[in-house]
Order: structure tokens, then C-alpha cells, then sequence
């Protein structure tokens, strides 16, 4: 079973049900004939510490092998201490493989507005955090989408959240590591 924590991104913020990435890799797990459960647990709008303090439930209630962290893009647009970011993706971390799962942390990336040093230290943390755990990372859950040159025309009118045609390709950045830590005994 595999339980996706994230924000708005993995909610499904603006789209219609089931066209999101999450949707869309329970439908590549059927094509690629992997019995896996997904059970998504995402909130819109959805903090690191609110995931921290949701977590401990769903671990104990769905029993994951696998569980996805797409979580700290909302901490960073609220210029929050990256600190603390941190922490909590280390302890939902830590708390996800003391429960028998293995984890898959999603990278983010804040806007430039925040400054060089920021967004630096802000994209270096998932890094950080996977290479101290040992967990699997997705570098940027956004690549491709983001950082284009006409990127706008893949998100919503707010600019912040993707468009459902953007959704295949960020499947496409989480799928290969995702694949990874289901093949792996």
C-alpha cells in the first residue's frame, strides 16, 4: 500500500477527480501490472508540521509499504524557517520507515522572489534529508512544468497550482523512483 502525504499539488487543487499525478500513477501501476494500494492523504494547502502531526494516524490506519512525502512547498511560500522544514521531513521521515515503509521524499522548489539563498538552502534540504535517511528523492516534483520557458500555460489562473495537462509529466518525475523502491526487496 502506498500512502501519498502531500499539499494542493497532490490533492488534486482545481482539477477534476482523478486526472492529478496520484490518480494518474494508480492508473500506471494497473498498466504495469504492480498490485500496489494508493491512499491518498493529501490536504490542500498542508504544512510540514500539519503532515508531521497527521502522519503517526494514517501510518497506524493504512499499514504503508511505501509512502510518498510531497510536503514543504507551502512552508516555503510562507517564508518559514527552512529549520523547521526540516525537521519535520526528517521525523515523517524517520516515522515512516519505523513503521516498515519505505519512503519517497518529492522535491520543491520556491519562486526566486525568495532570494538566492532561500531557494538554495530551501531545494538543498530534501537532499539533505533523504541522504541523512536513506529514503529515495524526486529532486523537484515540478521539473519540467516550472522551470520551462512558456511555463505558464501549464497552470491554473492562480499560477501556483499545474494544469491537468501538466499532471503526466510530474507522474513522470516521481515514476522512476517510485519504481525503484517497489522493486527493491
Amino acid at each position: 500500500m502506498i500512502l501519498v502525504v502531500g499539499d494542493s499539488l497532490s490533492a488534486e487543487y482545481g482539477l477534476r477527480r482523478g486526472s492529478g499525478w496520484v490518480g494518474l500513477l494508480e492508473q500506471r501501476l494497473a498498466k504495469e501490472k504492480i498490485s500496489a494500494r494508493v491512499v491518498n492523504a493529501s490536504i490542500s494547502g498542508e504544512t510540514t508540521s500539519g503532515g508531521r502531526s497527521r502522519l503517526p494516524a494514517l501510518l497506524e490506519q493504512h499499514k504503508p509499504t511505501h509512502v510518498i512525502i510531497e510536503l514543504g512547498g507551502n512552508d516555503g511560500l510562507r517564508g518559514l524557517p527552512i529549520a523547521g522544514t526540516e525537521a519535520n521531513l526528517a521525523q515523517m521521515t524517520l516515522a515512516s520507515q519505523r513503521a516498515g515503509a519505505k519512503v519517497l521524499l518529492v522535491g520543491m522548489q520556491v519562486p526566486p522572489n525568495y532570494g538566492t539563498d532561500y531557494s538554495n538552502k530551501f531545494s538543498a534540504m530534501y537532499e539533505k534529508v533523504a541522504k541523512q535517511h536513506k529514503a529515495e528523492l524526486v529532486p523537484f516534483l515540478l521539473k519540467g512544468v516550472a522551470d520551462i520557458p512558456d511555463a505558464a500555460r501549464l497552470f491554473q489562473p492562480d499560477r501556483i497550482h499545474p494544469r491537468e495537462e501538466a499532471q503526466g509529466p510530474m507522474l513522470d518525475n516521481v515514476w522512476p523512483h517510485l519504481k525503484k523502491l517497489l522493486a527493491a526487496k
